[in-house]
């Protein structure tokens, strides 16, 4: 139980590496709000695991929504000891000049712009309280960009940059901010990411992986509890790769 009595935000928690992380923050003792745009799949998936999950529909892009769901977790908690920015979006692979401008847009404000939106919202409580963790789901992409996933590659290099900054000025506050670097996994995002879902395509992709296999909701769920969790109170302004030796 390394998160007892915790409590978390787990944006875009009602799948893929969100829904790995929740799960494993409830077994290991959290109070977690599974945060995501589809409430009905948070309420799904909160009903599932239990008591200690609750459930909020949230547009990470939208300054009010994101007000709304925190104040609807200390509501809900009383306090908040950590946060995960994991919901993400991308756009389809095409050469960076072809990527429509509406696509931009909406990787920036939901990729980039959400992070801002939480710690606006959250991060005047956690310096009141003199603690909390800020997770961020950033991407190998942001460390080593693959071709046609440009503006996405670059929205996790900012989140990369962002969580360095967030954890400079606000450790004399007690908080610490970290991120983890997943490689592609077994997620909704994964066909996005291919262009399309072929044996030949996914045959390319885990050749580029160690490993030999897709990152899965486990191992992201495994690596936020530790960076979440009191055992890493010395660890902050990490960007953690968990990506099966990808970036080597």
């Amino acid at each position: 139980m390394r998160l007892a009595g915790k409590t978390a935000i787990v944006t875009g928690g009602a799948s893929g590496f969100g829904a790995g992380i929740a799960r494993k923050f409830l077994a290991e003792g959290a109070r977690v709000m599974i945060a995501d745009i589809n409430g009905a799949a948070a309420a799904e998936l909160a009903a599932e695991l239990g008591s200690n999950a609750t459930a909020h529909q949230v547009d990470v892009s939208g300054g009010a929504s994101v007000n709304a769901m925190a104040e609807a977790a200390l509501a809900a908690f009383g306090h908040l000891d950590i946060l995960v920015n994991n919901a993400g979006v991308t756009h389809l692979p095409a050469p960076l000049e072809d990527i429509a401008e509406e696509d931009f847009d909406r990787v920036m404000a939901v990729n980039m712009k959400s992070v801002y939106l939480t710690a606006r919202a959250l991060v005047p409580h956690m310096k009141a309280r003199q603690t909390g963790v800020i997770l961020n789901v950033a991407s190998t992409a942001g460390v080593s960009p693959r071709p046609n996933l440009n503006w996405y590659n670059a929205s996790k290099g900012w989140m990369i940059t962002a969580t360095k900054t967030m954890a400079v000025e606000l450790a004399p506050h007690g908080v610490r901010a970290n991120a983890i670097n997943p490689v592609a996994g077994e997620t909704p995002l994964l066909k996005t990411f291919m262009g399309e879902d072929t044996p030949e395509m996914r045959a390319k992709f885990l050749s580029t992986i160690p490993i030999g296999r897709f990152s899965t909701p486990e191992d992201m769920g495994n690596a936020a509890c530790y960076l979440c969790s009191d055992e890493a109170g010395m660890v902050t302004g990490v960007a953690m790769e968990v990506d099966g030796g990808r970036c080597i």
